[in-house]
C-alpha cells in the first residue's frame, strides 16, 4: 500500500491544490484538499479491467464551478434546514437561503469550496489522508469554532472508511458527509444497479423536501429496499426519483444518547449495491442513523471525467448523516454538538467482486 501527492491545480489567488492517490493491491481512492474531494475511486472488474465508479470531474477547475457536490465533504449542517433558520440557546440564527427558501448543505460558502490542511496518514493497518480545518463562529451562520477533521483510510482488504471528527467551543449543530455519486459500471445509468437496504422506515417529506416530522414504513411501498430489487424498478413511482432519508438501524428512540455519534466502535451494515456486468458490489457500515439515498435526479448535460456527459439518474448517493432539519425537528434525535463533547462518525464502504 502506498500513498502519493501531486499537483492538481491553483486557485485564483495562487494557493496550490494537492491531489493524493492511495493505492492497495486492488484499488485505489484519488482526493484533494480543495473540498476535501474523492475525485476517484477505481476498480478491478471481474474481468481484469479498471473502472473509476465516482462521478466527477477530470480538472480543479471543474470542481470549482460546479454546483453538484461531486465526491466533496458537505456542512457545517448537511441536507435541508428548513427556512433556513434555526433556535438554540435561546437566540435565533439566520443561515443562506440557497435552496429556495431554506438552506442546503451550509449554503452558498460550503465546505466543498474551502481549502483544508493534509497530512499523509501510513500505517501496517491501512493509509490515506487526514483533512483538517477550523471552521470560525459564524461562518455560514452557526455558531462556535469547530475544530474539523475528515480522514480518507483504505485498508488492504478493499475497505473504504470516511471518518469525521469534530470539537467545538459553543453549542452548534453539525452534520456532516460524503456527497459521493457512485456508479459500479462507471457509465451509463444506475437503474439496473441492484440495491439492498437494511432500513424499515423513511422520513417523510414535503414537496420542498423538508421533513414533515414523520417517519414512514417503507413495506408496501416503492422505497422498500429490504430485499434487493433494482434501483429504477419503481423510480418512476417516486416522483422525479428517491431523494429520501432512510433510517438506519442505529436509530433507537429510546435511546437517551441518539443523536450524534459520540463513539464510533461500533456500526450498522446499511446497504449492499451489486452492478452484474462488472461484477462490484459495495456494502455500506456506519454507526450514523440517517442515510440520505439519493438517485441523481437533477443531473443534466453535465461535462464531467474526459468529456462524458452525466445524466439523470447516472449516479447513486448514500449520504450517511443526521436526520435532516434537526435542529427544527422535536421528534428527531439532538444533532447539537456541545463543548467537552467528540463527534465521532464513520462510514465504510466495502468493496468486492462477484464473478
Amino acid at each position: 500500500m502506498k500513498v502519493t501527492k501531486q499537483k492538481f491545480g491553483m486557485l485564483s489567488d495562487g494557493t496550490k491544490v494537492n491531489l493524493y492517490t492511495v493505492k492497495n493491491d486492488d484499488m485505489s481512492f484519488s482526493c484533494t484538499d480543495y473540498g476535501c474531494i474523492l475525485t476517484s475511486i477505481i476498480l478491478k472488474n471481474k474481468d481484469g479491467s479498471k473502472t473509476d465508479v465516482l462521478l466527477g470531474y477530470s480538472t480543479l477547475d471543474g470542481y470549482i464551478n460546479s454546483h453538484f457536490f461531486f465526491g466533496s465533504i458537505v456542512g457545517r449542517f448537511a441536507n435541508r434546514i428548513a427556512k433556513a433558520e434555526f433556535s438554540l440557546d435561546g437566540e435565533k440564527y439566520n443561515l443562506d437561503k440557497n435552496d429556495g427558501q431554506n438552506t442546503l448543505h451550509g449554503g452558498f460558502d460550503g465546505y466543498d469550496k474551502m481549502m483544508w490542511k493534509a497530512k499523509i496518514i501510513d500505517d501496517e493497518k491501512s493509509c490515506g489522508v487526514k483533512f483538517t480545518r477550523l471552521s470560525p463562529d459564524g461562518e455560514q451562520g452557526f455558531p462556535g469554532n469547530v475544530e474539523l477533521s475528515v480522514t480518507y483510510l483504505l485498508d488492504k482488504n478493499n475497505n473504504f472508511s470516511c471518518i469525521y471528527n469534530a470539537e467545538t467551543d459553543k453549542a452548534t449543530p453539525i452534520n456532516i458527509t460524503n456527497h459521493a455519486y457512485f456508479n459500479l459500471a462507471g457509465k451509463g445509468s444506475i437503474c439496473q444497479h441492484s440495491l439492498q437496504m437494511n432500513s424499515t422506515k423513511y422520513i417523510e417529506v414535503n414537496s420542498k423536501l423538508i421533513p414533515t416530522g414523520n417517519f414512514l414504513d417503507v413495506e408496501g411501498t416503492p422505497f422498500d429496499f429490504t430485499k434487493e430489487k433494482k434501483i429504477g424498478k419503481q423510480i418512476k413511482d417516486v416522483g422525479v426519483g428517491y431523494d429520501h432519508c432512510y433510517v438506519t438501524e442505529m436509530y433507537n428512540p429510546e435511546n437517551e444518547q441518539c443523536g450524534l455519534p459520540l463513539d464510533d466502535s461500533d456500526l450498522v451494515h446499511f446497504a449492499v449495491v451489486k452492478e452484474e456486468k462488472s461484477g462490484h458490489e459495495m456494502s455500506v457500515f456506519t454507526n450514523m442513523e440517517g442515510c440520505q439515498f439519493y438517485s441523481g435526479n437533477y443531473i443534466k448535460g453535465v461535462v464531467g471525467k474526459n468529456g462524458r456527459i452525466y445524466d439523470k439518474y447516472d449516479g447513486f448517493c448514500l449520504e450517511t448523516q443526521c436526520f435532516p432539519d434537526s435542529p427544527n425537528q422535536k421528534t428527531f434525535p439532538i444533532c447539537i454538538l456541545k463543548p467537552g463533547q467528540k463527534m465521532k462518525a464513520k462510514t465504510v464502504y466495502s468493496f468486492t467482486i462477484k464473478n
